[in-house]
């Protein structure tokens, strides 16, 4: 039988309460199992859950999954953009998507829903991380649309970013978004009149209301970096665990 460790043994060797680790229980940072009524917790797991933690905090950029839990995060960033009246997700420094995307209009998902849509859209992502403040700064889509970033930085790097939008500032011209519209429908081989439709899900907001949308992306930006730092530091913990000898009696 693989070995087990008690709360108690693993307060010991993560060096943390009671409490914090029911708390990593709770949202899924930890896993373990009830025997007898009390919590247990198997060294075989936590040795896998260090194999899958080797990178270092230097190789972050490239592995951002491994410190951002996102079974947690997408219904995070869910709330975010149900408050917020915009479409999110979140996604790698070079916005390839690390969450499904959470409130989209029907116009967005009808072009995403196409492989040269979706691809416009990466690139979209990808232009935001070129921005150098950090500050959110609202500019327009492929599509015409309004979107910005929150970053996600991690010792001193861009690991991921949030992504917000899908919205107008004020009422499209009707003669020029019907020129786009059609543009966009032979690009990505949309019915034309399907995808008129769907624009009429494309949010209308306010510049007030846009501004607070962009404090609102760093916000939520800020919550997910420092749930990076704490994932991070808990696996540095455990990669000391698995350098430690077996525990007495395995």
């Amino acid at each position: 039988m693989a070995d087990l460790l008690t709360t108690k043994e693993l307060q010991d060797l993560l060096k943390l309460d009671r409490t914090t680790i029911y708390r990593m229980l709770k949202d899924g940072r930890l896993t373990g199992i009830r025997v007898g009524g009390q919590w247990r917790f198997s060294r075989d797991e936590v040795d896998a859950l260090v194999g899958n933690s080797s990178a270092s905090p230097a190789d972050s950029q490239a592995l951002p999954s491994s410190y951002l839990p996102l079974h947690c995060i997408q219904p995070i960033q869910q709330v975010f953009a149900e408050i917020a009246l915009v479409g999110a997700l979140t996604t790698s420094a070079d916005g390839e998507p690390l969450t499904e995307v959470s409130n989209s209009c029907s116009f967005c998902t009808m072009i995403l829903g196409t492989p040269t849509g979706k691809q416009a859209c990466l690139e979209s992502w990808r232009r935001l991380a070129h921005q150098e403040d950090r500050k959110p700064r609202f500019v327009p889509c492929h599509a015409g649309l309004m979107y910005a970033r929150g970053r996600i930085d991690f010792d001193g790097n861009t690991v991921a970013m949030v992504i917000a939008g899908q919205f107008y500032v004020s009422p499209a011209d009707r003669d020029e978004e019907g020129r786009r519209l059609s543009t966009l429908a032979q690009a990505h081989g949309l019915d034309a009149k399907a995808l008129a439709e769907a624009s009429s899900s494309i949010r209308v907001l306010d510049e007030r209301h846009e501004e607070q949308i962009g404090g609102w992306i760093q916000k939520v930006a800020d919550t997910f970096e420092q749930v990076a730092h704490e994932r991070a530091a808990l696996m540095a913990r455990l990669r000391n665990i698995a350098e430690m000898s077996t525990l007495p009696g395995s």
